[in-house]
């Protein structure tokens, strides 16, 4: 890979991609468990998603701190190309992160080493953003709460070692608490802090 590829990649239209992309994550947020198609994705570095790059691009600046895990972490054309295209300030401490990208869903760190907010200010957590395969699974979730009529079923792979019970405790932190954002292939779904989530047998 050319030491400038991080320069190429972004988005044809900037602006209505980045309108786009934002309506597909906050139907998503608003809806959780439903999965929104995501249109004009950048091409980044093989070493994040087109999906995981359109959020970035949506959602990071300046002024938004972000930690990557390991791998992409040490990925220089990665880094390189996330600093181009958003500007934010990569940070090596998980807890001072306003969004956190994820590309190995099993090595998540848990999920209360990341910012949960206060009580006062709730807003002040990190929003998690992780790379799926697919939404669908043999081992579906049963999702209740705020956007959700009465249960939602809900699946996406690979589900993180031990998930159900970290997010039965970040639940029980509310008002405080992560929120999560995954990036599947040129879709996303959410799960605000706010769901309920049971295994699909219960």
């Amino acid at each position: 890979m050319a030491e400038t590829d991080f320069l190429s990649g972004g988005l044809a239209d900037p602006v209505l991609a980045g309108q786009s992309a934002f309506r597909a994550i906050m139907q998503a947020m608003a809806e959780p468990g439903t999965v929104q198609a995501v249109a004009d994705c950048p091409t980044p570095p093989s070493g994040l998603s087109r999906t995981m790059a359109a959020i970035a691009t949506t959602l990071c600046d300046a002024d938004t701190p972000i930690w990557l895990d390991v791998a992409l972490a040490n990925d220089p054309q990665v880094v390189k190309w996330l600093a181009f295209h958003t500007g934010a300030p990569v940070t090596a401490d998980s807890g001072a992160a306003m969004f956190a990208f994820v590309s190995d869903p099993s090595s998540m760190p848990a999920l209360d080493r990341f910012a949960q907010g206060t009580d006062t200010y709730p807003d002040r957590s990190t929003t998690l953003v992780l790379a799926v395969d697919a939404f669908d699974a043999d081992q579906p979730l049963s999702l209740s709460g705020p956007g959700i009529e009465s249960t939602r079923r809900f699946a996406f792979a690979p589900l993180p070692e031990a998930f159900i019970d970290q997010w039965s405790e970040n639940r029980a932190r509310f008002p405080r608490g992560v929120d999560l954002i995954l990036a599947g292939p040129e879709a996303v779904a959410c799960l605000p802090r706010s769901t309920r989530i049971k295994s699909g047998e219960h």
